[in-house]
C-alpha cells in the first residue's frame, strides 16, 4: 500500500469533490452503457433445452416460472468435477438477498451448472443457498452459449475471442425474454471481468484504501474461498 498524504479537513474537501465530479460523470457514462446494452439486438432460441431442478425436469420456457425476463448464472461447475469454482461461490453468496427484488420487477433469476443435481444440491445445502440451481449435464445449453467447451471442440470462444484453454468450464450470465406468444429471445451474454459488477463485495473492496488488494498474488483471486472455509 503505498503512502498516502494526511490533510487539512478543507484539502480533503476539496479532494473529495474533484473526484466527485469524475464519480458523477461515470455514472452518466454507465447509465448510457446500460441503455446500449439493453437495445441490443435479439437472437431467438430456436433449440429446445431442458434442465434437471429440484423440481424435476424444466425447459427453459419453465424458468420463467411466469415471469417475461430470465437471467441466467453459468456456475463454473463442470461434470466431472469434484467441487465447483471457488469465484463462482463467491458471486453466488450475492444471489439469495436480491432475488425477492428481482421478482418483483418481472425478472427470474437461476444458476445452471453441468454437474449432476445431487452434487449441486448438496453443495447448495452446505452454504445455506435458496437460489434455484439446475444442471444443464443432458443439453447443449452450456456449449451453445458459450461457457463449457468439448475436448474435441476446435474454433471455441469465450467473452467473444478465440481461446485455447484445458478446462472445461468458465463463467458467464446471459439473459432471456420470453414474449406472449412463448417465444424465447437471448438478449445479453456476459463473461469475465464483464463479471464484476455483479459482485456486490468487489464494489464495497474498490472503496476502502488497499482496494481489492491483489497486486501481488499469482492471479487475481487467489484469495478467494468457500465461505465456510475462511480462518476466523
Amino acid at each position: 500500500m503505498t503512502p498516502h498524504r494526511v490533510v487539512s479537513p478543507q484539502e480533503w474537501l476539496a479532494a473529495r469533490r474533484q473526484l466527485l465530479d469524475k464519480e458523477k460523470a461515470f455514472t452518466r457514462a454507465r447509465d448510457e452503457l446500460s441503455r446500449e446494452r439493453r437495445e441490443l439486438p435479439w437472437e431467438r432460441v430456436e433449440k429446445s433445452y431442458t434442465f434437471e431442478g429440484p423440481d424435476g425436469r424444466e425447459t427453459l420456457a419453465d424458468l420463467f416460472a411466469g415471469r417475461s425476463q430470465l437471467v441466467v448464472y453459468h456456475f463454473m461447475y463442470g461434470a466431472e468435477a469434484e467441487a465447483p469454482c471457488k469465484s463462482c461461490s463467491f458471486w453466488a453468496d450475492n444471489f439469495n438477498g436480491i432475488i425477492p427484488h428481482l421478482q418483483q420487477r418481472d425478472v427470474s433469476m437461476v444458476a445452471i451448472s453441468r454437474a449432476p443435481l445431487e452434487r449441486l444440491q448438496a453443495f447448495r445445502k452446505r452454504l445455506g443457498w435458496s437460489f434455484k440451481w439446475l444442471s444443464s449435464g443432458g443439453s447443449d445449453f452450456n456449449y451453445d452459449y458459450h461457457v463449457s467447451f468439448r475436448p474435441e471442440q476446435t474454433g471455441a470462444q469465450y467473452n467473444y475471442v478465440a481461446i485455447t484453454s484445458s478446462m472445461s468450464d468458465y463463467p458467464g450470465v446471459s439473459v432471456f425474454f420470453k414474449d406472449e406468444s412463448g417465444s424465447i429471445f437471448h438478449t445479453y451474454s456476459g463473461y469475465a471481468r464483464g463479471l464484476d459488477m455483479l459482485n456486490t463485495a468487489y464494489h464495497y473492496l474498490d472503496l476502502v484504501p488497499k482496494g481489492r488488494d491483489e497486486a501481488g498474488l499469482p492471479f487475481t483471486m487467489a484469495w478467494v474461498n468457500y465461505r465456510d472455509r475462511y480462518d476466523t
